[in-house]
C-alpha cells in the first residue's frame, strides 16, 4: 500500500475522508486514509485531526484537507488512484513549506 512513501502532516490542520464503503470505486481513498492514519504519519503532527466520514448513500469518495494557513484542498477520489492522491497531497504539503514533504518529493 504505502510502502516506501512517507506521509508528513506538518502543514495540515485536518483531513476528512468521506466515502460509501459499498461503492466500487473507494479503494484509493481508503488506502489514502490508511496511509495518513499510520503512527509514523500521525507523529509528524499530533494536532492534525483525521476524520473518516463513512456514509451509506452512494456518494462520491472525497478527501477534504485544510492546511494550517487556512487553504482548503478537495480531492475527488472517483477516478484517482492511491498514488495520484498521495502524490498530489505530498506536493501540496511541500508547497506549504513542510521540509519533510519536500524531502519525500526529492527522493521520488
Amino acid at each position: 500500500m504505502a510502502a516506501g512513501r512517507r506521509v508528513a502532516l506538518r502543514a495540515v490542520r485536518d483531513v476528512t475522508v468521506r466515502f460509501c464503503p459499498f461503492d466500487g470505486n473507494v479503494r484509493s481513498v481508503r488506502e489514502f486514509l490508511a496511509a495518513i492514519g499510520t503512527e509514523k504519519a500521525r507523529l509528524t503532527n499530533s494536532n492534525c485531526q483525521i476524520v473518516a466520514d463513512v456514509r451509506h448513500d452512494t456518494s462520491e469518495p472525497v478527501v477534504n484537507v485544510t492546511f494550517n494557513d487556512g487553504e482548503k484542498l478537495t480531492m475527488k477520489g472517483t477516478n484517482l488512484t492511491f498514488k495520484e492522491l498521495i502524490s498530489f497531497f505530498s506536493e501540496r504539503c511541500a508547497m506549504k513549506g513542510d521540509p519533510q514533504a519536500q524531502e519525500t518529493m526529492v527522493s521520488k
